[in-house]
C-alpha cells in the first residue's frame, strides 16, 4: 500500500484559510495536510538595531489571537494547527521529517530576513532529500501578471497606476476549504504559547480608543463587512479617511491586511461586490487607490530589497542632514514635544498601537523636518509599536520622508500648526488624548 503524500503548509504572514495559495495547492496536491505556524524567536524575543523590541506589546497579542483562532478554525475542519516556537528553519524541517511530509509549501516572503531563513530551511530540506514550494499570498496583483519584472517596477507611484489599474485584472479569491482529510501519522501539535512565555507585557485596553482591533481572520471579515454593510461607511471615505477621530471614517482593516488575515484580492472582491450594489464613486476609487498603494511599497521592498533599511535609503544618498538624537526621538516617542498635536498621536500610538494615516504622516515629518532625528529610529519605533507593521509600507515610507525614497515629489515637511488647524480646528482630538490615561 503506498503512503500517503503529506505537504506540510508554513504559515507566516498569512493568517488565514481563504484565498491562501499555499494551503489550496496543498489540498489539490496531497493526501494530508499539516499546517505549521512557528513563533520565530528572531522575531519574537530579539530586539531591533535600536534597542526596541521588534515585536511590541500590541501586536504580539493581535497575532497571538489571530494564530489562536487560526487553530480554531483548522479544528472545525477536521485536523489541527501545529504550533512551535524557536527558529522556522529548524522546527518546519523537523516536522516535516517526524511526520514523513513529501514538500513543504509556503507563500514567499521577500526581506532580507525572510529570504536567509528560507534558504537555510530549504537546504535542510535538501539535505534529507525533501523540497519547498513557495507561493504568492501578500499582493493584489500576481507579479507575473505585471507588464514589467519586478528590477523594472516604476519608481512612482503615478506611474505604477497607470501601467496596471486599466490593463491588469485582479485574479479571483480561492475558496475556503470546507473540510481536511484526517492525520493517518501521530503529530505533536504544542501548545500556543502565552504573552509571558513570548516574554512580552499584556497591552492594556484604553477607553479613549474608538476601536479595539482583535486578530483573526472572521474578525477581520466581519470588520470589512461592517465598513461596506448597509449604513455605507465607504461613501464617505475620499471626505473623512484623514479625519483623526470617528471609529467609520476610514476601514480600519490594515492590521488583518498586515498580519495576512485578510487577502486583498477577498478585499478587492468585496469592494467590487459593493459598486454593483450601490455604484462606483470618488470614494470606491480612492479605497481602490490605497489597495493598490500596498502592492507599489511591496514591489519597492522586492526591487530595492535590504537598501530600504538603509541610512540613504533607495536614493542611495542622504539629501537631509539628520542624527541620532536619542534625547530628541524620546521626547518625541513619549509624547513630551513641543506640539501638542505630536504629543497627542504619539499617545494613542502608545496606548494602543495605531493611529490614522494622517497622524502618521504629522509624526513621521515632526521627527525628521522638525527635529532632525534620522528616520530610521523613527521607522524601528513604527517596527515596534504598531500594531499593523507591514515591513515594505513602513519602511518604504519612511524612506520618502527621510529624503530618501523612490520618488523625491513625496517629500514634503509638513507645517504641523496648520496640519493642526486643518485637522484638529477645535482641538478635541487633542484634548482626548493629553487628558490622564484612562484604563
Amino acid at each position: 500500500m503506498t503512503a500517503p503524500k503529506r505537504i506540510v503548509v508554513w504559515y507566516r504572514k498569512d493568517l488565514r484559510l481563504n484565498d491562501n495559495e499555499a494551503l489550496t495547492c496543498a489540498i489539490g496536491q496531497s493526501d494530508e495536510v499539516i499546517p505549521v505556524y512557528v513563533f520565530n524567536e528572531a522575531e519574537w524575543l530579539e530586539d531591533n538595531p535600536y534597542g526596541l523590541r521588534k515585536i511590541g506589546p500590541h501586536r504580539a497579542q493581535f497575532l497571538l489571537e489571530s494564530v489562536h483562532r487560526l487553530r480554531a478554525h483548522f479544528r472545525a475542519l477536521g485536523i489541527d494547527l501545529v504550533v512551535r516556537v524557536g527558529k522556522p528553519e529548524e522546527e518546519v524541517f523537523e516536522l516535516a521529517k517526524a511526520t514523513g511530509a513529501n514538500y513543504v509549501y509556503a507563500n514567499m516572503e521577500r526581506m532580507p530576513d525572510e529570504v536567509e531563513t528560507q534558504n537555510a530551511l530549504e537546504r535542510n530540506l535538501w539535505s534529507a532529500g525533501m523540497e519547498i514550494s513557495f507561493f504568492r499570498g501578500k499582493m493584489l496583483y500576481y507579479t507575473q501578471d505585471l507588464p514589467f519584472p519586478i528590477a523594472h517596477a516604476p519608481d512612482t507611484f503615478s506611474a505604477f497606476r497607470k501601467e496596471v489599474e486599466r490593463f491588469v485584472p485582479v485574479r479571483k479569491p480561492l475558496s475556503t476549504p470546507d473540510a481536511f482529510a484526517p492525520w493517518t501519522c501521530e503529530v505533536e501539535v504544542g501548545a500556543l504559547p502565552d504573552l509571558e512565555q513570548l516574554n512580552q507585557t499584556c497591552a492594556m485596553p484604553d477607553q479613549r480608543a474608538e476601536y479595539v482591533f482583535e486578530g483573526g481572520e472572521q474578525t477581520g471579515i466581519q470588520q470589512l463587512s461592517r465598513y461596506l454593510g448597509p449604513e455605507r461607511y465607504l461613501d464617505q471615505y475620499n471626505d473623512t479617511r484623514y479625519d483623526l477621530m470617528g471609529a467609520h471614517k476610514a476601514s480600519r482593516i490594515s492590521p488583518w491586511l498586515a498580519s495576512g488575515c485578510l487577502s486583498p484580492k477577498y478585499v478587492y472582491a468585496e469592494l467590487k461586490a459593493y459598486e454593483a450594489r450601490y455604484r462606483t464613486n470618488k470614494s470606491t476609487q480612492a479605497f481602490f487607490q490605497e489597495l493598490l498603494g500596498r502592492d507599489y511599497y511591496r514591489l519597492m521592498g522586492k526591487k530595492y530589497g535590504g537598501c530600504i533599511f538603509e541610512k540613504g535609503g533607495i536614493l542611495g544618498r542622504e539629501t537631509k542632514a539628520l542624527e541620532e538624537n536619542w534625547e530628541a526621538f524620546e521626547a518625541w516617542r513619549k509624547g513630551e514635544t513641543d506640539a501638542p498635536i505630536i504629543n497627542a498621536c504619539m499617545i494613542q500610538l502608545q496606548q494602543t498601537g495605531f493611529i490614522p494615516q494622517k497622524a502618521r504622516q504629522m509624526v513621521a515629518s515632526y521627527l525628521v523636518n522638525d527635529l532632525g532625528v534620522d528616520w530610521r529610529m523613527g521607522a524601528a519605533y513604527f517596527q515596534h509599536i504598531l500594531i499593523d507593521y507591514d515591513i515594505c509600507s513602513t519602511w518604504v515610507n519612511w524612506n520618502i520622508v527621510g529624503g530618501v525614497g523612490p520618488d523625491a515629489k513625496d517629500d514634503r515637511a509638513l507645517n504641523i500648526e496648520n496640519q493642526a488647524k486643518r485637522y484638529d480646528p477645535k482641538g478635541d482630538y487633542t484634548g482626548r488624548w493629553l487628558g490622564s490615561v484612562l484604563r
